[in-house]
């Protein structure tokens, strides 16, 4: 069963996916994401150093509603920021203190933070213990990093069990 079907999660996460990047649904738009979702990971599976273990399935549903959520709210955001003019911009480089240990819960913070509009990912430390990020506006370095903490890296440690 692992090797037809290496990360069952994944599997109907790409498959939504590719249904939300082609923004429509037929059963051929339905088809070749159920294609592209068991392929991927199938002939992928070299790549992973190890077996992806979610530990808690619900959390890792909370975490993507948290994220979606996110994304909404600062889309909005920088549409004011936007519209009100670069002078009202506080743009600002944090360093974010990281409690994550495993390299793919790493990875998925850095690439959440980055989904999110106004804020990138711009450098992790070579010993993994810090994340610098750049947001565009920026009125206390520390909220930002409490938000980070407690919305995107505490899940994901709940999630990945690290």
């Amino acid at each position: 069963m692992n090797r037809w079907l290496p990360h069952p999660i994944l599997t109907p996460g790409l498959v939504v996916v590719w249904l939300l990047l082609n923004n429509s649904f037929s059963l051929g738009t339905l088809l070749a994401g159920v294609l592209l979702g068991w392929a991927i990971p199938v002939f992928t599976l070299a790549f992973w150093p190890e077996r992806v273990r979610i530990k808690t399935p619900l959390a890792l549903l909370r975490f993507a509603r948290i994220v979606l959520f996110d994304i909404l709210v600062a889309n909005l955001r920088v549409a004011r920021l936007i519209l009100a003019g670069p002078r009202h911009l506080r743009p600002a480089f944090v360093v974010v203190p990281l409690a994550l240990k495993d390299d793919l819960a790493i990875s998925v913070l850095a690439n959440t933070i980055c989904l999110t509009p106004g804020t990138v990912s711009a450098r992790l430390a070579p010993d993994r213990t810090r994340l610098l990020v750049h947001a565009l506006d920026v009125a206390d370095p520390q909220r930002l990093v409490r938000t980070i903490k407690a919305r995107y890296e505490a899940p994901l440690a709940e999630i990945f069990a690290c």
